[in-house]
């Protein structure tokens, strides 16, 4: 869990990672401090993502080779959590990215990996905020960004999306503004 003990552990690697030399599109990506921010949370003991982040051992090092060339992160010791939805998760994320960068293939599978985690997405991808995440999402999936117009929590925003896909609708109410759990899905995030 973030906790303020960890914010200037966070900061330093954040701009650790951000001040070694990307080359090329990977330098001015907008997703690059979004990743540098993912792999500070892990780095610094934050969100449930294994070392890999879940893209396995070959693409990672591909991320770090090209977004962060030289960066030397320790590794955890968690496993990915495996989730049947996955799949299903990462293809939803690809239906709506950006097409603007090699990254959002990456970043859709860290997502969906990190949807196996038991806190809230920003927590578990190990962003420092929600505005984090919300950011993550506009740039890397703006049309599915522009449909949680409600600002409804983003792990809840993507399960009704895939949920829906499917055919599944497991709210009661005709609305979520009638819901009697609105405040689960729309409340503030501690």
């Amino acid at each position: 869990m973030n906790g303020p003990d960890r914010l200037p552990l966070r900061s330093v690697l954040f701009a650790e990672l951000l001040a070694l030399p990307a080359s090329g599109a990977a330098a001015s990506d907008p997703n690059r401090p979004l990743l540098a921010s993912i792999l500070a949370g892990q780095a610094g003991g934050d969100g449930c993502l294994p070392a890999d982040l879940g893209l396995g051992p070959t693409a990672f090092a591909e991320l770090l080779a090209t977004y962060f060339p030289g960066a030397c992160l320790a590794p955890t010791r968690r496993a990915a959590q495996p989730i049947p939805e996955l799949d299903d998760l990462q293809k939803l994320l690809l239906d709506h990215r950006a097409g603007l960068s090699n990254a959002e293939i990456c970043i859709a599978t860290i997502v969906a990996t990190a949807c196996a985690g038991s806190d809230h997405l920003w927590q578990d991808l190990g962003l420092a905020s929600r505005s984090e995440l919300s950011r993550l999402m506009q740039v890397a999936f703006p049309h599915l960004a522009a449909q949680n117009s409600g600002d409804m929590k983003w792990k809840k925003f993507l399960y009704r999306q895939f949920c829906s896909r499917e055919g599944i609708y497991v709210c009661p109410a005709p609305s979520c503004g009638v819901c009697a759990d609105y405040t689960k899905c729309f409340g503030p995030e501690n």
